[in-house]
């Protein structure tokens, strides 16, 4: 044999068989291969269910001829057995074959709603056609009705629809302030039967609505209305009606373009209400750098807020007088005393301290004018006009009466003159640095007595140390700043601190980045090393703390009267009391400012007699006496949850007054404590 002969056929394996040619079949080697038996394994393994369930599948592709057909064919099954069965066994039917099929018939027609008409061939082919015209109308009418149906609860559900009120508060943007914003509007006390709150922000409806189902749970009689659509769009502004609502809060996003959109929200809403609308318009920037064109684009009625700011004054504040964070967390929320502007017939004439004295359960701190002015703290001898108005920190308005008897007090509980306190430099420890760290400082600066020092314990990156090098520039030589190069967030760093050399200290987190971990959880860690060093030096300083999260204030280690600032919450608290009483942006402006009235924990032995029983009315008239207004207390043994402050008690309660309580007081910050107006009767 020749060589080439034997030749192996493409396919073949030496010394096996290759297919004959001209043959349309497999030789057995062929057929019996590994890989030609895999298939039909693979093919013998699929289950019933697999098999049914891709047969429905491929079913439900061929369209709705196909699905009716396969219906028809199911309800024929199941409804012409049980139709034969009750005609063989009804008495009735007539023993013949033509007889009881008739009665299958009218069954199975009447089952099916095709007529059931029995006689000449015609006549039951026109009554199955005429049953076949009404039930093509029905059904098409009800699938016309369920599609209209479900068209319409879809485009609800996608938060399209526009709705239509009046008196209602509107919220712009999702931010970390709506879980407080909504739930200080379900909380606030107003004398409407029914509320209506409506949100707009770029989010699908369904899953705002699931948030705040989570966040703020019932909401008694207060509805809340999402909408979807972009706030800076006046086209989607039109969904929450703004124009006749009654006030609108504009939501910052924690972003560094989130200012840029409060400022084009702010121009769409002026845009679709205009400026000299009646609405009342609450917005925050972050930056203030960004404050003058959002004042200018919010119009007139518009009060927008620095948060940066307010955040480094609250800090400063508690800094310098620890505690105080529990007042501002009682007089800016709405579940315990705000404040409230209250209008009475018997004012006008008044002076200042007549009315004060007629508040037996709320306390006078302001005269409300009426060309929309607030004076805070007015001296006693001023009189109320006609249109003023009182402004009281009290439960509701509804509480607030005046009565034609002045609240009696004792007037041998008032002190003798305090003596004056000795004013010495303050050190400061600032652990941490974000961009409101040198806000902080220069409000330090402002605020504390000369030859005071700030001492900042932070990583040395180049834009952090040139941030600390130009706020020592700016303070000097009011304020001595000193960088301590570190990360909080180590031992190392803290052990070799003594925090108990300070008279506070304040914690900052890193500045909020969507691609970095929470800022909160650097806090929390340098809390945690904080409290260690504290332990092992046996000795305590007041901390303040600034958190983003207030899930993160509660599982933060802590120590009695330790004060943590929430900035987002404080802020998202402002600006819904701001929306309920403009007014009130005057006073808390007032009251952060580095001058002028502000709010003050001082020692209980300055405005009464400690070691004794006293009623609050006998404070409130020692503090009267040195131009003083007093709010309230905060007991030297603090308990959860109150930590100790009550703000607003009745004029007629009575307690034992401890040498460590302190008076919770509006007064001037530059006010020396003595002398007194007067002496005591």
């Amino acid at each position: 044999m020749r060589k080439e002969d034997k030749k192996v056929v493409p396919g073949q394996r030496a010394g096996v068989p290759g297919p004959v040619p001209g043959r349309t079949g497999h030789t057995r080697a062929h057929r019996t291969a590994p890989r030609d038996r895999t298939p039909h394994r693979r093919h013998r393994s699929h289950s019933t269910e697999e098999r049914l369930r891709y047969w429905f599948d491929t079913t439900l592709t061929r369209g709705t001829a196909a699905l009716c057909g396969w219906l028809a064919l199911v309800c024929l099954a199941l409804v012409v057995p049980v139709s034969t069965l009750l005609a063989w066994t009804d008495q009735r039917t007539p023993a013949s074959l033509g007889s009881r099929i008739a009665a299958v018939w009218r069954n199975t027609g009447q089952t099916m709603r095709l007529g059931g008409e029995v006689g000449p061939p015609l006549r039951v082919a026109l009554s199955v056609l005429l049953a076949l015209i009404a039930l093509f109308y029905v059904s098409t009418l009800v699938s016309l009705i369920t599609t209209g149906l479900t068209d319409h609860l879809i485009a609800l559900n996608r938060g399209r629809a526009r709705i239509l009120e009046h008196g209602h508060t509107v919220v712009l943007g999702w931010s970390e302030q709506i879980p407080t914003v909504v739930s200080e509007l379900v909380a606030a006390r107003t004398d409407r039967r029914r509320r209506v709150v409506a949100l707009l922000a770029d989010r699908d409806k369904p899953a705002m609505e699931e948030d705040l189902r989570a966040t703020v749970g019932a909401t008694g009689r207060t509805r809340i209305v999402c909408r979807t659509g972009r706030p800076t769009d006046p086209d989607a502004l039109g969904r929450v009606s703004p124009a006749t609502a009654d006030s609108v809060l504009v939501l910052p996003r924690d972003d560094p373009r989130a200012d840029v959109e409060v400022v084009k929200t702010l121009l769409s809403l002026s845009a679709a209400v205009g400026e000299k609308g009646p609405v009342r318009v609450v917005a925050a920037v972050r930056d203030d750098r960004h404050l003058t064109a959002a004042r200018l684009a919010g119009g007139p009625r518009a009060t927008v807020l620095d948060m940066d700011d307010i955040a480094a004054r609250l800090l400063v504040d508690c800094a310098r007088q620890p505690g105080l964070s529990h007042v501002h967390q009682e007089l800016l929320d709405f579940a315990g005393h705000e404040f409230h502007t209250v209008g009475d017939a018997a004012l006008p004439g008044r002076t200042f301290a007549e009315a004060a004295r007629a508040c037996p359960v709320s306390t006078a701190v302001g005269i409300v004018h009426g060309d929309g002015t607030v004076t805070l703290n007015p001296p006693r001898a001023v009189p109320l006009g006609a249109g003023d108005a009182l402004l009281v920190i009290a439960e509701d308005e509804r509480s607030t009466r005046l009565s034609t008897v002045p609240a009696p007090h004792d007037p041998t509980a008032f002190p003798h003159e305090p003596p004056e306190l000795p004013v010495r430099p303050e050190r400061f420890l600032l652990l941490g640095w974000n961009r409101r760290a040198p806000r902080i400082a220069a409000h330090l600066a402002r605020r504390t007595p000369p030859g005071s020092a700030l001492d900042v314990v932070a990583e040395p990156g180049t834009a952090t140390l040139a941030g600390i090098l130009a706020v020592a520039a700016a303070a000097a030589p009011d304020l001595t700043v000193l960088h301590r190069p570190g990360d909080p967030t180590l031992a190392e760093t803290t052990d070799a601190l003594e925090p108990a050399d300070y008279d506070a200290v304040i914690v900052l987190g890193p500045d909020h980045r969507p691609d970095h971990a929470d800022p909160d959880d650097r806090t929390l860690v340098t809390l945690l090393h904080l409290r260690a060093r504290e332990r092992a030096s046996g000795r305590r300083t007041p901390v303040v703390t600034e958190m983003t999260d207030d899930r993160s204030r509660l599982i933060a280690p802590r120590a009695p009267g330790d004060d943590f600032v929430v900035s987002g919450r404080l802020i998202g608290l402002l600006m819904t009391q701001i929306s309920q009483n403009p007014h009130l942006a005057a006073v808390f402006e007032e009251l952060l400012a580095p001058g002028g009235n502000s709010l003050h924990l001082r020692p209980a032995a300055h405005y009464v007699r400690t070691g004794r029983a006293a009623s609050f009315a006998s404070v409130a008239a020692s503090a009267a006496r040195r131009g003083a207004c007093a709010i309230g207390y905060r007991a030297h043994a603090p308990a959860a949850p109150d930590h100790g402050v009550r703000l607003n008690p009745p004029k007629a309660h009575v307690r034992h007054w401890h040498p460590e309580d302190r008076i919770v007081v509006i007064d001037r910050t530059d006010r020396p404590l003595g002398p007194a107006v007067g002496s005591p009767p």
